[in-house]
């Protein structure tokens, strides 16, 4: 029937459709930074740390931590925005429960940026202190 899943399997070797996951994945990515403000201002964030982490000399352990925050606060923004984009499919009128979803979403997204803040001050405030 169409638009029903088919049983059959995808034409291509299971190497192919592995790879075009990736290709799907960065498609994802460019959407998600192309149209996504706060996306734009973390690779800006994202920029300046990695220029002081250079500057500075920061040490193998810092760099751990600075890239895993970086990507725990990337990721979190784009579960964010995901999530916004599927509650306006799901729900394009206004909805007290879609606003809170919306709002969770969004909070979740802010306590990552805090903790990364809190590591990079942990890391840099050596260096820039006497």
């Amino acid at each position: 029937m169409k638009g029903e899943p088919s049983n059959q399997p995808r034409p291509g070797g299971a190497l192919q459709r592995f790879l075009q996951g990736f290709v799907y994945a960065g498609k994802g990515i460019c959407s998600f930074v192309r149209s996504e403000r706060n996306a734009r201002f973390h690779c800006l964030a994202i920029a300046v740390v990695t220029a002081a982490g250079f500057y500075f000399g920061i040490s193998r352990g810092e760099w751990i931590a600075v890239v895993l925050c970086f990507g725990m606060v990337l990721a979190a923004e784009g579960f964010n925005s995901a999530i916004e984009r599927l509650v306006n499919l799901v729900s394009p009128g206004r909805n007290p429960l879609a606003g809170d979803i919306k709002d969770v979403a969004a909070g979740a997204v802010l306590v990552c940026a805090i903790a990364a803040a809190v590591v990079g001050l942990i890391i840099f405030l050596p260096y820039l202190l006497p």
